[in-house]
C-alpha cells in the first residue's frame, strides 16, 4: 500500500501542476520537491521508484533539447507533414483573416472572466443616439412595407432621397470624407430599428455600409480613390454594389470563374496598361440601381506586363468600375423571397479597365481574397445579426401584446401553457440576441476583426431569428398568415431565408467555418505548428515545431487534468469572478470550456485533416464553442446593465439552455466518434456522473414570459430600438394601443367575471353585450364602462385581417381601404 500511496501523491502533485497550468520549470521543481519529501518521510517502495524514473525521463528530454529534437520532435514533424493536407494560399488567407478575441479564451479551457468583465460597455455617443432617435425614427415613419413590397416593389422616391440626404449610405465613412463616422454599434442599431419596420429599407441602407466598395476603399483604397469616391458615396451621389457570387461559385467564393487578363488597351482615347475582364454575376444587391460596381475576379498576367515574368496567376482581385463603363451590363432584377430591395445580375464581356481601377491600385493586384476575408471578419458581425435582433425585438413586443389581446375560450391566449412555451423561447432568445448584438458590435469598435465570433453571431442570430419568427407566426395563427396592410409579421417571415443564406450559408458556417476556423485560430499552438510544417527550410521548421510540440503536450495534459477535476467536482473547483446567484454559472461555463479544449485536442490529434471532412462532428464542437460565447455574452449584458433583479430569470433561462445544448452536442459527438472506446473515455472524463444539465423548467419559462405581458422595464429595454407607430391605425401601433387598453381594463373585467360567476350576467353573451348588461345592472359605473368599451373595440380591431376583391388579388392591389371588409382571424 505504501507504494500505491506514494504513486498517488505524485499523481496528485502532477495533477495540481497541470490543473493550474504552471510553466514547465515550476512543474519540475514542484515534482522534485514532492519526491524529496517522500524520500525523507517514508520508506521507499515501487511507487517512489516508478515516479523517480518517470521524472528522470521527463527531465532528460527537458534539459537536453538536441536529444529531444532527434528522438521525438523530428519524427513527429515528419509525421505531421505526411498527415496534414496541403494548404493552398486561399485556405491560408482565410485562416489568417481576422483576429482571435474572447473566443480564444473560451476555446482554450480556462477563460479569464475578469478580462471579459473589464471590457467597456458598448454605448452610442450623443450624435449617434440623436440619429437613431430622429433621422432613423423619421425614416421609419415614412415606410409602409405593404406598399413597398406588394405594390411598388421598390422604395418610394421620397424615401430614396431621404436616405441619401440624411447620410444613411455613409454611416461607416469617416467625417473627413463627408460621412457620419459612426461606430459599429450605431450601424447595428440603425439597421435593427429599420428592420423592425421594413427589411427592404434596412437592406438598402445596410449593404453600402457592409462588405462592399465603401468598406474596401476605406481600408485598401489609394488616396485618389478615397478622395473621389468616399465623399460621393457618403452623399448618395454614387450607389454601390459588390459583385462576387456567380452561377457556379456561391459558398465556394474562391472558385469564381470570372477572369481578367492584363493587357494593353484603349481608355479615354489613350493606350494604357489595364485588364480585359469577362464576368457573369448574380444575387448582387443594389446592382439594378448601382452607379459603381465593385467586382471580384481572378487576375492573370501571361505576358508578365506587371513586372513579374515568373508569375501568371495573381488570384482574386477587386476593382471598382462605373456601371456606365463600356461593356458593363446591368441585368434584370431578382426577387428574393418577394422582398423589394434591389437585387439582380451584372455581366461584362471583354471590358477593358485601367490598372488604377483596381481597389488599392496595382500593388493590390491579387490581394482581393485577403481584402474580402478581412472585411468579412468585421462586417459579418453587424448587419445580418442586426436583422436577427430586429426580428426578435418586434416579435417579443408584438407577440406578447397580441397574446394578451387575443382571447379564445374566454381567456387571453397568453394564459395557455402551449402558447407560453413558444413565448418563453421568444423571450429567452431575444435577451440572448440583444446581448450578442451589443457585445459583438462592441468588439468591432475596439478595433477587433473577430472572424470566428462574427461567424457565430451571423449563424446563431439569424437562426434564432428564424425560430422566433416561426413561434410568433404560430401564436398569431390566422392573424399572421393573411397578407395585407395589417400584417406586421409576414414580410419578416418571408425574408428569413435571405439572412440564413447570404454572407456564408448557415449550413456551411456551422459545419465548416465556426469550428474549422476556430480550432485552428483559437488553439494556442495548432496554427503555428501547421505553419512550421509548411516551411521549406526543414531544419528551421523542426526547431519551431519542437518548441511548440512540448508546450502543446503540456497544454493537452492540463486540459485532461482540468476536465477531470472540474467534472468530479461538478465545476466547483473553478473560480467565481462575481458573487451572487450568477457566480455558479461562470463555474459551469469554465467546466464546458475545459471539456471543449480537451475534446478538440483529442479529435484533431486522432483525426488530423480528416476532421474538417467529418462535418457533423465539427458542427457539434462548433455548437459548444458558440454556446460558450452566447452564454458569456448574456452574463456580460447582465453585468453591463448593473445586475437588475428582473433579468435573473432571463440569465438563468439562457445559461441552463446553453449548458443543456452543449451537453447534448458533446454526447452526440462522443457517440459518433470513429473510435468508440476513445469516445466513451472522453464522455466519462467530461461527465463522470452522467448528464449534468437540464433544459429550463416550465416554471422558469413562465417567469421569462411574464414581463412580455405587462408594461415592464425589461420589455422596454429588450425592445428598445424597435419601431412601433403611434397612430391607432398603424400596423404595429394599433396592437400596442390595444395592449395598453386591455391592461387598463383588467381590474374592471374582474368585476364582470365575478358577476358571471354569480350569474348576474349572461355567460353566452358577447363581451360587448355583457358590458352593456353590467352598466344597466349597476355592476360598473360610467367611467368603468368606457374603459371596457375602449378595450373591447381596440381588441376587436386588432384581431381583424385584410381581405380584397377577386380583381385586386388577381391583378395589382391598388387600394388600401376601399371595397374591403374585415373578418376575424382564425
Amino acid at each position: 500500500m505504501t507504494g500505491l500511496w506514494q504513486l498517488l501523491i505524485m499523481v496528485l502533485v502532477a495533477g495540481v501542476c497541470a490543473y493550474n497550468r504552471w510553466p514547465m520549470k515550476k512543474v519540475m521543481i514542484a515534482n522534485l520537491a514532492a519526491l524529496a519529501l517522500i524520500w525523507l518521510a517514508s520508506d521507499l517502495s515501487w511507487g517512489f521508484y516508478l515516479s523517480a524514473i518517470t521524472y528522470g525521463v521527463v527531465a532528460l528530454f527537458y534539459l537536453l533539447p538536441d536529444l529531444r529534437m532527434d528522438w521525438i520532435s523530428r519524427k513527429a514533424y515528419n509525421f505531421m507533414q505526411k498527415v496534414l493536407p496541403p494548404m493552398n494560399e486561399t485556405e491560408k488567407v482565410a485562416l489568417e483573416a481576422g483576429d482571435v478575441w474572447w473566443d480564444g479564451d473560451l476555446f482554450q479551457g480556462n477563460p479569464d472572466w475578469n478580462k471579459m468583465l473589464k471590457i467597456e460597455k458598448p454605448t452610442l455617443n450623443e450624435e449617434e443616439q440623436s440619429f437613431v432617435d430622429n433621422e432613423t425614427e423619421q425614416l421609419c415613419e415614412m415606410l409602409d412595407d405593404w406598399d413597398i413590397v406588394h405594390k411598388r416593389k421598390d422604395l418610394p422616391p421620397e424615401v430614396w432621397q431621404f436616405i441619401k440626404d440624411k447620410g444613411f449610405l455613409g454611416m461607416i465613412i469617416p467625417k473627413e470624407y463627408g460621412g457620419k463616422g459612426f461606430s459599429a454599434l450605431a450601424h447595428s442599431t440603425v439597421v435593427t430599428k429599420l428592420s423592425t419596420r421594413s427589411a427592404s429599407a434596412a437592406v438598402t441602407v445596410m449593404v453600402p455600409n457592409s462588405l462592399g466598395p465603401g468598406e474596401l476603399l476605406l481600408h485598401y483604397g489609394t488616396d485618389a480613390q478615397k478622395d473621389y469616391y468616399l465623399p460621393r458615396l457618403a452623399a448618395g451621389k454614387e450607389i454601390p454594389c459588390f459583385a462576387l457570387t456567380s452561377p457556379v461559385a456561391g459558398s465556394d467564393a474562391g472558385a469564381i470563374p470570372d477572369k481578367g487578363v492584363v493587357c494593353m488597351g484603349k481608355h479615354e482615347g489613350k493606350d494604357v496598361l489595364g485588364i480585359k475582364i469577362n464576368w457573369n454575376k448574380r444575387y448582387i444587391t443594389l446592382a439594378p440601381v448601382a452607379t459603381i460596381v465593385g467586382l471580384a475576379f481572378k487576375l492573370y498576367d501571361p505576358d508578365g506586363l506587371l513586372g513579374d515574368t515568373d508569375k501568371e496567376d495573381y488570384g482574386i482581385t477587386c476593382a471598382l468600375i462605373p456601371s456606365d463603363h463600356p461593356g458593363v451590363e446591368i441585368g434584370q432584377r431578382h426577387l428574393p423571397m418577394n422582398q423589394a430591395f434591389m437585387n439582380g445580375t451584372t455581366k461584362g464581356k471583354d471590358v477593358f479597365i485601367p490598372l488604377d481601377m483596381i481597389i488599392g491600385g496595382k500593388e493590390f493586384a491579387g490581394q482581393g481574397w485577403r481584402m474580402l476575408m478581412e472585411s468579412l471578419a468585421a462586417g459579418r458581425s453587424i448587419s445580418l445579426p442586426a436583422m436577427g435582433a430586429a426580428c426578435a425585438k418586434l416579435s417579443y413586443r408584438m407577440t406578447g401584446a397580441y397574446a394578451m389581446v387575443r382571447e379564445q375560450f374566454k381567456t387571453p391566449i397568453a394564459r395557455f401553457e402551449g402558447i407560453e412555451e413558444a413565448m418563453a423561447r421568444i423571450a429567452g432568445m431575444t435577451y440572448r440576441i440583444e446581448a450578442m448584438r451589443t457585445m459583438t458590435a462592441g468588439a468591432v469598435d475596439l478595433g477587433v476583426k473577430p472572424s470566428v465570433v462574427s461567424a457565430i453571431a451571423k449563424y446563431h442570430m439569424t437562426e434564432m431569428g428564424r425560430q422566433i419568427m416561426n413561434d410568433s407566426m404560430d401564436i398569431h395563427a390566422g392573424r399572421a398568415i393573411i397578407m395585407g396592410e395589417r400584417n406586421y409579421l409576414a414580410n419578416g417571415y418571408m425574408s428569413q431565408p435571405i439572412g440564413i443564406t447570404v454572407e456564408g450559408a448557415n449550413i456551411l458556417t456551422r459545419n465548416l467555418m465556426i469550428f474549422g476556423q476556430g480550432a485552428v485560430r483559437c488553439h494556442p499552438y495548432v496554427f503555428r505548428e501547421m505553419m512550421a510544417a509548411q516551411l521549406e527550410d526543414k531544419e528551421e521548421g523542426v526547431k519551431r515545431f519542437d518548441s511548440l510540440l512540448f508546450r502543446h503536450i503540456g497544454y493537452g495534459v492540463s486540459n485532461f487534468a482540468r476536465t477531470l477535476g472540474l467534472g468530479l467536482s461538478a465545476g466547483k473547483l473553478a473560480a467565481k469572478p462575481v458573487a451572487g446567484r450568477t457566480g455558479k454559472y461562470y463555474q459551469q461555463l469554465t467546466r464546458m470550456s475545459s471539456v471543449l479544449a480537451l475534446t478538440s485536442d483529442v479529435a484533431m490529434g486522432m483525426l488530423g485533416g480528416d476532421l474538417k471532412r467529418k462535418e457533423r462532428l465539427s458542427a457539434r464542437l462548433a455548437d459548444v464553442l458558440s454556446h460558450l460565447y452566447m452564454a458569456s455574452a448574456v452574463l456580460k449584458y447582465y453585468e453591463d446593465n448593473e445586475r437588475p433583479i428582473s433579468d435573473l430569470p432571463y440569465v438563468q433561462w439562457n445559461i441552463e439552455s446553453s449548458l443543456e445544448q452543449m451537453q447534448q452536442a458533446l454526447y452526440e459527438f462522443y457517440g459518433n466518434f470513429p473510435n468508440q472506446w476513445v469516445g466513451k473515455l472522453l464522455r466519462f472524463v467530461a461527465f463522470p456522473y452522467g448528464k449534468s444539465y437540464r433544459k429550463p423548467s416550465d416554471r422558469l419559462d413562465r417567469e421569462v414570459v411574464k414581463p412580455m405581458l405587462t408594461k415592464s422595464d425589461i420589455r422596454e429595454r429588450l425592445t428598445n430600438y424597435s419601431f412601433v407607430g403611434e397612430a391607432s391605425d398603424d400596423v404595429t401601433g394599433r396592437v400596442e394601443q390595444a395592449f395598453f387598453k386591455v391592461l387598463a381594463a383588467d381590474e374592471v373585467r374582474r368585476k364582470l367575471r365575478k358577476a358571471m360567476k354569480a350569474k348576474q350576467l349572461d355567460k353566452n353573451a358577447t363581451n360587448m353585450e355583457r358590458i352593456e348588461q353590467a352598466i344597466e345592472k349597476g355592476i360598473i359605473n360610467q367611467e368603468e364602462h368606457q374603459i371596457l368599451v375602449d378595450a373591447e373595440e381596440a381588441r376587436m380591431d386588432v384581431i381583424q385581417v385584410d381581405d380584397y376583391s377577386h380583381e385586386q388579388i388577381s391583378g395589382v392591389v391598388t387600394e388600401n381601404k376601399s371595397s374591403k371588409s374585415k373578418t376575424k382571424a382564425a
